[in-house]
């Protein structure tokens, strides 16, 4: 729920501003003339491109079609975007012929007000899917502000989608906040009975999905592929339909889990069998019980849509993540598309959750009488099934004063199992969205620590670094290794550091300079001694160590650093300080 709480584009000031926008226009073309054949990604980002042209905003799109292995290739470019968004928007939108070269970094600076750039696309560069930090903080300089309106990437952690808003004002579109306030109040706040309706071919693609919605549904229905695995946990014979045989005791699982929790639980009463994967396979309409040798079910059976039909009509709020069958061969499509009618004729609010359900609802005719349908596929699933997406996380809060809680682990537990033990304790704890929480962990544990926070509220913290990129500093930690460990903040002036090992205000201030530099958010320590604060000095001295700590900073970069209060005087001694 962290998600919800995130500026977007009309919380800020954008008017005369740069601001660099992350789309998904990655839209299918005609492998023969190279035409869009879908635009409906570019047309869900027209009411954000809209806005901040009639904001007089100066536009710089960046986005990515296909994936290219080997640098730019023609047949990835951005020009059919540019030229179908030109139509959409009628003015003129502009192609820069790279990405962070001298054609873009020209063409950026010449924009004038109300005017719109696309970047060539951004995969062109290695360096976007490792989320490089020297390549992000390039392409920051292009611009003013940040604005994420790719729901569909938002699950990635890359260079334009979440690297960008460790340099700029960051804040979602209005896709992406439209996207997490249908499918967030969904999950936080449905009106019952909540049904979920989930399908596709395989459990394993949707664990975690099926794991979140049981603590959050009434009755969760299951078809499709994945349905088979349920059935063989439940000891019947399935033929040769698709079945996930070391999923099966985690379908046991699942269903001691439903039952448990109160949620009916419905698989499939009957199925559509064929002796083969074909579109013109000989077929059984109505198969219940076990599946004869040599058949497969390819599509639910007309018992299993009367049933399915019965709880979709009769629900709240519906969520729909796969298909019931294989929807693409007509012959098996009966089961999605009365699913996908009984979603559409019900009064319930009504999430299509991307992907080929998306497709399916479109194909069929009922896109128009559903509540929402995400633009995002894997977006969509890590949604539901409850992680943080990094690309929304990053985000500013609309909160400017939400509590932040860092804890330092001093020189202690610093083995990664030790590390891994103690967050997967603290993951559970720390859900809400009251707080973001940080835990600055010893040198040796930062690695295991990252990959234990990933999709988390919790992010990862090193307890100092030094101020020098690279050079004879033996034993010292560079912003820059931090960065490429995926480290997001460092505590910095510590009263240790200070007292132990001569740090001073001057070399925390270059620390600080050094971790912006790469992208890491400065947790700055301050705070007096017992004597200074005996002698009536505690103001004046913060003021003097903040005052230094923040000297040469921007407006800008400040918004990226915590002050941490830190009472010397009240360690160890049993004193405690007031607020």
């Amino acid at each position: 729920m962290a998600m919800m709480m995130k500026k977007s584009v009309k919380d800020i000031e954008v008017t005369g501003k740069r601001v660099i926008v992350r789309v998904d226009f990655n839209v299918p073309l005609d492998k023969k003339t190279g035409a869009i054949t879908d635009d409906k990604r570019i047309g869900a980002a027209l009411p954000t491109i809209r806005y901040l042209v009639e904001e007089k905003a100066r536009v710089i799109l960046v986005s990515h079609p296909g994936r290219p292995k080997s640098g730019p290739e023609a047949k990835f470019s951005m020009k059919p975007a540019v030229d179908r968004l030109a139509e959409l928007m009628d003015q003129p939108v502009t192609l820069a012929a790279d990405v962070i070269g001298p054609d873009a970094k020209e063409k950026a600076a010449l924009l004038q007000p109300g005017q719109i750039l696309m970047l060539e696309n951004v995969r062109f560069h290695k360096e976007e899917t490792k989320n490089n930090v020297a390549f992000a903080r390039e392409l920051a300089s292009l611009a003013d502000l940040y604005v994420n309106d790719a729901f569909g990437t938002a699950h990635r952690a890359h260079a334009s989608t979440a690297g960008l808003a460790n340099f700029l004002p960051a804040v979602c579109g209005l896709l992406i906040q439209k996207e997490i306030d249908i499918m967030g109040a969904a999950l936080s706040d449905p009106k019952r009975p909540f049904v979920a309706i989930l399908g596709g071919a395989k459990v394993s693609d949707k664990i975690g999905v099926i794991e979140n919605l049981l603590d959050k549904v009434d009755t969760l229905i299951i078809g499709g592929g994945m349905a088979y695995t349920f059935f063989a946990a439940k000891g019947r014979n399935i033929g040769s339909s698709l079945c996930e045989t070391d999923k099966i005791d985690l379908a046991k699982t699942l269903m001691e889990k439903a039952e448990a929790n109160g949620v009916k639980l419905l698989l499939p009463e009957d199925t559509v069998i064929a002796d083969r994967f074909a579109a013109d396979a000989a077929r059984d309409t109505s198969c219940s019980g076990d599946i004869p040798e040599g058949w497969m079910g390819l599509d639910i059976g007309i018992k299993a849509v009367e049933s399915f039909s019965e709880a979709v009509r009769s629900a709240g709020t519906i969520v729909w993540n796969g298909p019931m069958g294989v929807f693409e061969f007509e012959a098996f499509a009966t089961g999605t598309r009365e699913v996908a009618r009984a979603v559409a004729e019900s009064s319930a609010v009504s999430i299509i959750g991307g992907g080929d359900s998306a497709a399916a609802i479109e194909l069929l005719g009922f896109a128009d009488k559903v509540t929402h349908i995400s633009t995002g596929g894997g977006a969509s699933l890590e949604f539901l099934e409850g992680k943080v997406l990094p690309g929304i996380d990053c985000l500013n809060d609309k909160n400017p004063r939400r509590t932040l809680a860092a804890g330092n682990w001093k020189m202690n537990k610093g083995t990664p199992a030790e590390a891994d033990k103690l967050l997967q304790a603290l993951k559970p704890a720390v859900t809400a969205a009251e707080a973001e929480i940080v835990v600055a962990v010893p040198f040796t544990a930062l690695t295991a620590a990252v990959e234990a926070c990933a999709f988390t509220n919790i992010k990862v913290a090193a307890q100092n670094c030094h101020f020098a990129e690279k050079g004879a500093y033996t034993g010292e930690i560079s912003p820059a290794m931090l960065a490429d460990l995926g480290v997001s903040h460092v505590v910095i002036g510590h009263s240790e550091r200070r007292t132990y090992f001569a740090e001073t205000d001057e070399t925390v201030n270059a620390k600080i300079k050094a971790a912006l530099h790469w992208g890491i958010r400065p947790i700055v320590c301050c705070g007096e001694s017992l004597e200074q604060r005996e002698a009536g000095d505690t103001i004046a001295w913060v003021r003097g160590q903040v005052t230094a700590a923040l000297e040469g900073i921007s407006q800008a970069q400040a918004a990226f650093i915590t002050i941490a209060y830190e009472p010397i005087w009240a360690i160890g001694t049993g004193k405690v300080a007031t607020d």
